[in-house]
């Protein structure tokens, strides 16, 4: 089976500067994949090849599904199925959950006009279902600014998966955000593979992308400094190995590892 999306050998150069050097990564389908690294390591750079922000230096090859997608562009990206929830959270915080979820995108009825009646019932029944909201203090007409950051982040990959998002991309989702709260996002993660979609989970912080990912790459200044299944290692193995990279800019160990994505559990 094709993994949904494989990049190979993936450059990006601005100027004289050298964000990715020769990247492969891939994504396969239900799959989560943490995404480690510093700031600078080119996490950024990948995801906004991704996302079709930005075109990759000549010889760098994407598919999706096994199908070569060229000139890639935001629209395009888009309409194959990629979303992006970043860490600002891009909702608009004065307004309702459910026009924040419809943004854009707004149902309308057989006359052309809003359905605001149908966006209202479609939103009440993803928030019980998806986003864990039982009490009757929550409201469809809940503005977005009194709830949490969790919460926020909930509302926002609810929104993806809604317009039926096959990879979600989520950039450091859990930033300044307490223990309960980080729990909800990750619990928002875990939909995500249970609805059979893939994700990408950026963060700097490996105790919150090790309990959800099915496999973590880490990238270090432009280039993967290694890979590895979760099951492969424990916690502390990880953080021995990215200790390594720290120090040295080499998971000489993790490289070993080979990677089979049909060994990750659906």
């Amino acid at each position: 089976m094709d993994p949904l999306i494989r990049m190979v050998n993936i450059s990006k150069s601005f100027g004289e500067v050298k964000s990715l050097q020769d990247v492969d990564f891939e994504v396969g389908k239900a799959e989560v994949v943490g995404l480690l690294g510093d700031n600078g390591a080119g996490k950024s750079t990948l995801i906004k090849i991704i996302t079709g922000f930005h075109q990759p230096d000549a010889g760098g090859k994407m598919y999706w599904k096994g199908e070569l997608v060229e000139n890639l562009t935001v629209a395009k990206a888009r309409k194959l199925g990629v979303e992006t929830v970043y860490q600002e959270r891009a909702l608009a915080e004065l307004q309702t959950i459910w026009r924040n979820i419809f943004m854009g995108r707004e149902l309308t009825n057989r006359f052309g006009a809003l359905d605001i009646r149908r966006m209202r019932a479609e939103t009440e029944k993803l928030m019980t279902q998806m986003m864990g909201f039982t009490s009757t203090a929550v409201t469809p007409d809940t503005a977005i600014r009194t709830m949490s950051g969790g919460e926020r982040q909930g509302v926002a990959i609810t929104r993806a998966l809604y317009f039926h998002a096959e990879l979600i991309i989520l950039d450091e989702p859990t930033m300044g955000l307490s223990l309960s709260e980080t729990k909800k996002v990750l619990d928002f993660v875990g939909n995500v593979k249970k609805a059979g979609k893939s994700c990408i989970f950026i963060d700097h912080n490996i105790f919150h992308v090790y309990p959800v990912a099915d496999r973590i790459v880490v990238l270090d200044r432009g280039r993967v400094a290694g890979q590895f299944l979760k099951g492969d290692l424990t916690l502390e193995e990880l953080i021995e190995r990215l200790y390594l990279v720290a120090h040295t800019g080499s998971l000489t160990a993790a490289n070993d590892v080979d990677i089979d994505l049909s060994k990750v559990e659906e």
